[in-house]
């Protein structure tokens, strides 16, 4: 009996499943995936090659007393962050000790010139009594004519001569002038203070330009055409940015020479680049209002080359592999291997594996697989 309970509840099972209807067939939907898309056509790109760097004096000075003397006076402007232009008085020292000096030589020069002038007419003197004899001045010996003595006098006048140049030389740098338009940055003597020759007095530079050096890499180089830029007018611009109070601010520069060197610890190469007029005191001022202060760190922008006949594609829109995603005419993806040439932080600019007019992805999707339904939205040129 169990046996035959067990063969009846199989063959009842084979029946069932023999005699069970097919089950109903339902076509999946092929639900297409909405995407943003980017038409792309050939141009040409201009290069930017990012650096950064800090803002130095092009020309620093400190300043040394040539003379000894006592501070009489110190200008308004010769204090720290005072401004001042070429020429203008900073200090001056007492000049009497230099006054008396010249006086002293101006008289030494008179009297030598006295002593010139007598023994010009004893020479003269000298030579008629000689012709008095017929014989030819030819024959006449040196003392008898009296040379020797005539040019001990002109020397002694060329000696005094030189001395009174020296000790107005002297007394003109008991008066401290600015050799340029610039700004101090050091002061260490006041009023009062007695200084001697090759005291220091201060340290200026200058703030009709600055200079920012720029580190580069070969890969940097490669974007600037040096060679096409070796006439200076034609050398690269250069845009530098920073913050002042908080605020974005940009400044006008330009490229000005290449130091030539490769530096040995970061094998880098320095470009130097020129800003006019940093303060805004000279009135050519190239900023955009904000003085552009000495020691700002800034980065900066500078124009490379321009190529052409390239596509610039979002970074974002690369994919592994350099691929980038297309949709065809059917609203299919594709994906499509292309080459790179250059590239910066918005776009990579393709040369080769794309044509006029090709539409590519720019949205973000979870997984791009070859040949599935897309539906572009947002599309733009």
């Amino acid at each position: 009996m169990p046996v035959a309970v067990l063969v009846a509840a199989a063959a009842i099972s084979v029946i069932i499943t023999i005699l069970r209807p097919a089950p109903l067939k339902l076509e999946a939907p092929d639900t297409a995936v909405a995407v943003k898309t980017l038409m792309l056509y050939s141009q040409s790109a201009d290069l930017l090659v990012e650096s950064q760097g800090t803002v130095l004096p092009r020309t620093r000075t400190q300043l040394i007393s040539e003379v000894s003397g006592a501070v009489l006076t110190v200008s308004p402007q010769f204090v720290v962050g005072g401004t001042f232009k070429a020429g203008d008085v900073l200090l001056q020292l007492d000049p009497t000790d230099y006054e008396v000096a010249l006086q002293r030589a101006e008289a030494r020069l008179i009297s030598m010139n006295a002593q010139a002038t007598f023994e010009l007419a004893r020479a003269t003197q000298a030579q008629k009594e000689w012709a008095m004899t017929g014989r030819p001045t030819s024959e006449a010996p040196l003392l008898a004519l009296r040379e020797p003595y005539l040019a001990e006098a002109r020397a002694n006048v060329l000696q005094a001569e030189a001395e009174v140049k020296q000790a107005r030389l002297k007394l003109a740098r008991t008066t401290i002038r600015a050799p340029y338009v610039g700004m101090v940055s050091a002061k260490t003597v006041d009023i009062g203070r007695y200084v001697t020759v090759a005291t220091p007095l201060g340290e200026i530079f200058a703030i009709d330009s600055a200079e920012v050096r720029l580190p580069l890499t070969e890969k940097d180089l490669a974007r600037i055409d040096l060679i096409k830029h070796s006439d200076n007018a034609e050398l690269p611009a250069v845009t530098l940015n920073a913050t002042v109070a908080s605020q974005p601010v940009q400044w006008s520069a330009k490229v000005v020479r290449s130091e030539g060197v490769v530096d040995q610890l970061n094998r880098s190469q320095y470009l130097v680049a020129q800003i006019n007029d940093p303060y805004g005191v000279v009135g050519s001022s190239t900023g955009n209002g904000s003085p552009l202060l000495m020691g700002t760190f800034v980065r900066a922008e500078i124009v490379g080359k321009t190529i052409n006949n390239v596509y610039a594609v979002p970074r974002h829109a690369l994919m592994e592999g350099n691929k980038v995603a297309l949709v065809d005419s059917q609203q299919r993806l594709r994906l499509t291997s292309v080459e790179s040439s250059h590239g910066d932080d918005q776009f990579y600019y393709v040369n080769a594996g794309l044509v006029d007019g090709a539409e590519i992805i720019v949205s973000a999707m979870g997984a791009a697989i070859e040949g599935m339904l897309v539906r572009p939205v947002g599309s733009a040129n």
